[in-house]
């Protein structure tokens, strides 16, 4: 029997079907089932890997402005200490101008563990009159806070 042409493309247009084997039948269904969950798995994963590059996202743009306020809150510390510094510094030098007979009846009144912080500062050849002017109970504690304020400091 001779094939024409039109039979020709008429048997490659219809689809073929392969005809499976009933002993393959339960093999190839097992395999559909399979693949159905690979695909499955496969779009959870592609899921999974958007979310966690939206999350990845959000937590480098947390980052950065967690260092952001870290810089900014570091400039801010150091300008606060920068300013304390200079009162502080202010003050050692308005004690220092004062005469010593009037600067060791205010430091007297002052705690011994806050004037001995002005007094620590101040030059040695200005500190050592007030210090005399004293009451000596006083001058004892701010000396001894003095002398052993780096006690703790580690030794080579």
């Amino acid at each position: 029997m001779a094939f024409t042409e039109q039979d020709r493309n008429t048997e490659l247009a219809a689809p073929m079907e392969c005809q499976v084997d009933t002993d393959l039948a339960p093999l190839l269904a097992a395999f559909q089932e399979r693949d159905a969950e690979l695909n499955r798995r496969e779009s959870q994963v592609r899921l999974r890997m958007q979310a966690l590059a939206v999350a990845d996202t959000e937590l480098q743009k947390k980052l950065d402005a967690l260092r952001d306020a870290e810089t900014r809150l570091r400039d801010t510390i150091a300008l606060a200490e920068t300013a304390s510094e200079n009162d502080i510094s202010a003050l050692v030098a308005v004690y220092e101008a004062m005469k010593p007979k009037e600067a060791a009846a205010l430091f007297d009144a002052m705690e011994p563990a806050f004037s001995a912080g002005f007094i620590g500062r101040m030059r040695p050849e200005i500190a050592a009159p007030i210090l005399a002017g004293m009451r000596p109970e006083t001058a004892y504690s701010i000396s001894a806070i003095l002398a052993g304020r780096n006690a703790n400091v580690p030794q080579k």
